[in-house]
């Protein structure tokens, strides 16, 4: 076997790790797993309270460190009912010990209910991720993520 070949197959076994870690992470917000979550980042060897990690959610400011990550995620469990993600145009590029992963959330959660008591609507949207990942000897965790709102007709006819 060519080290061209070897080299392929290793890579095509680092993507598909890649993609299940990033699939992981969604997993553990569709539960509610705040230690998956946790998990799915650079742990505390790579990254403190201050630094080490990054994220963007949509329409929030750049969170630094895994105390503001962590503490994003948890007012975002607390304060939905229901999510679930559906990851498609999943792209992943690893580059040594670095892997960029690309993907499309399209999440359905549950909105707010009109009375107490009651299950509220599901409302639907759509996500433009860039997740970083840098391999560890626990396995490839998330060093950075971005997510962008992608703009439905819907939203585009609210606006006139």
């Amino acid at each position: 076997m060519s080290g061209e070949t070897a080299g392929r197959r290793a890579g095509g076994a680092d993507r598909e790790a890649v993609l299940a870690a990033n699939r992981a992470l969604y997993e553990a917000l569709e539960t509610g797993d705040l230690a998956a979550v946790e998990d799915a980042w650079l742990g505390a060897g790579e990254a403190d309270d201050k630094g080490g990690v990054v994220c963007v959610h949509p329409g929030w400011p750049v969170l630094r460190g895994r105390a503001q990550v962590t503490r994003s995620y948890m007012l975002i469990m607390a304060n939905t009912e229901y999510i679930q993600f559906i990851l498609t145009d999943e792209e992943a590029e690893v580059h040594g010990d670095v892997a960029l992963v690309t993907c499309t959330e399209n999440i359905l959660s549950g909105g707010e209910a009109e009375q107490e008591g009651e299950l509220g609507p599901l409302v639907g949207g759509k996500v433009v991720s860039t997740n970083l990942f840098r391999r560890t000897e626990a396995g490839w965790k998330l060093w950075s993520h971005h997510g962008s709102p992608v703009l439905t007709s819907a939203d585009e006819d609210d606006e006139d």
